[in-house]
């Protein structure tokens, strides 16, 4: 059906101005002036902004972790992207054995449900002759991202050599090696030290997960990316320190980007020492106020490129069930872990928080301007991954994937707004200004203010492109 957004201020990663924009089926087909075809519906977007559905690109869904699983899977935490004005997310696989093909068939399966669209990146947790010879055809099937872990020993971490031969191999297939930088080994040593000494309270999970092995590991990854002549990405960046690696190694010309997440900008390890701190243990930790502070300096000044959530939701009490779409869930959360920090699941939810949040606490406040608000939180991630034009862009010929937002709506956020499928959500009671109105996907409307009108399965798995950009 043809479609005509009508008067909306269109805002961009580089421009705002006023305009209609005509979607016929599912792409946006023009953008100007007075746009009037015959049968169209036309929906007013005066006094409103008009964005491009934002892209994370950095969540896990139906993820197993710590004898439990997530409390999202990709209908449920989808739908929570889709209220908060995401219409387009990149899962992770989990390498379960070395036949990566049979690795994507899996997630493909898990990943039907989608309720909004998808993509997906490939971990690297094994790395053999055999997942060496089949990684240069994982862009045959939209994978065009390989990530890697200098943590978690004996479980995800790749020692060195086979990160550096991961990313030589990533170079010459056009895809992009992602890292989850902190240093396993001290971590390890300090775990078992802390549980020793009978410390097993959540502020423990930040303080065996020291600020300085990431910022080490930032370093030192983008020196293997640098010997590699490989571009590189930084998963969840959260201290300080690293802002300033990554802008050294931006400095001296090397292809190296980075990745915030909204926890990293607003909380601390202070949240760690609450009765319910809990809540906010995700690896790798929430820092410092002065790490936030040099986070959202790294963002303004374009030392960070991008804003993902790491969205990886469990329950709070696992025990006592909430209602979701009408019907009791109760799935075993971080109550887990009440008597030992190391038995917390690891992760927070976020994917539906991460627009509303920064627009008032980033835009608003003025650390961030409206334009790199939708760099950082669309065209960017999409640009990377070998998604754009298709999306994060407001074009002709790109995805009809719109929100139509408010700046003006108030609302006192929570639990109740943020759709996810648990029982918390870290930013209860937080007043917000700006919210998402109506948001599209491919030219459907799915969300229309308070309403869901998607449904499992509407989302579709788009393939990412090889040789992406490097920003």
């Amino acid at each position: 059906m043809t479609k005509v957004i009508r008067a909306g201020t269109i805002t961009t990663a580089s421009e705002t101005y006023t305009a209609d924009i005509l979607i016929e089926g599912e792409k946006i087909a023009s953008i100007g002036q007075n746009l009037t075809p015959p049968g169209a519906e036309i929906i007013d977007a005066s006094g409103k902004l008009v964005l491009p559905g934002g892209v994370d690109p950095h969540a896990h869904f139906d993820l197993p972790m710590a004898g439990t699983v997530t409390a999202d899977d990709h209908y449920t935490g989808l739908k929570a992207a889709a209220f908060g004005g995401t219409t387009t997310v990149l899962d992770f696989t989990s390498q379960d054995s070395d036949d990566l093909g049979a690795v994507l068939d899996a997630w493909h399966a898990k990943a039907a449900k989608a309720a909004v669209d998808i993509g997906v990146h490939m971990n690297i947790t094994h790395f053999t002759p055999e997942v060496a010879r089949q990684i240069p055809h994982l862009a045959e099937r939209g994978v065009t991202s390989l990530k890697v872990f200098t943590a978690y020993n004996g479980r995800l971490r790749l020692g060195d050599g086979d990160i550096f031969q991961v990313m030589r191999i990533a170079r010459e297939s056009g895809l992009l090696t992602m890292v989850h930088a902190e240093n396993g080994d001290a971590i390890d040593i300090l775990i078992a030290e802390a549980l020793a000494a009978g410390h097993t309270s959540p502020e423990w999970h930040a303080l065996t997960r020291p600020a300085w092995g990431a910022v080490e590991a930032v370093l030192r990854s983008s020196a293997l990316a640098a010997q590699a002549q490989a571009p590189l990405y930084i998963v969840h960046m959260n201290a300080a320190g690293e802002v300033d690696q990554l802008a050294y190694a931006r400095e001296h010309g090397l292809p190296v980007m980075g990745e915030t997440c909204p926890q990293y900008l607003f909380f601390t390890a202070d949240h760690l020492r609450r009765p319910d701190g809990a809540k906010w243990v995700c690896s790798p930790p929430v820092r410092s106020a002065e790490d936030n502070a040099r986070l959202w300096q790294g963002l303004a000044d374009g030392a960070i490129q991008t804003i993902g959530t790491d969205h990886c939701s469990f329950f709070f009490d696992g025990a006592r069930p909430i209602l979701y779409e009408g019907q009791p869930v109760a799935i075993p959360g971080k109550e887990l872990g009440r008597d030992d920090f190391t038995k917390i699941p690891n992760g927070l939810p976020g994917v539906g928080d991460r627009l509303p949040i920064l627009w008032t606490y980033g835009v608003r406040a003025g650390k961030l301007s409206a334009n790199q608000f939708v760099a950082l939180t669309s065209t960017n991630p999409a640009k990377i991954f070998g998604l754009y034009p298709r999306k994060g862009s407001l074009a002709p010929g790109a995805d009809a994937d719109l929100v139509i937002w408010d700046p003006e709506k108030r609302i006192t956020y929570g639990v109740a707004h943020a759709q996810h499928r648990t029982d918390y959500n870290l930013y209860e009671n937080w007043e917000l200004v700006g919210y998402p109105e109506k948001v599209f996907l491919r030219g459907e409307l799915i969300v229309d203010r308070e309403q869901w009108l998607g449904r499992p399965g509407i989302g579709r798995f788009i393939p990412g492109q090889p040789f992406a950009s490097i920003l």
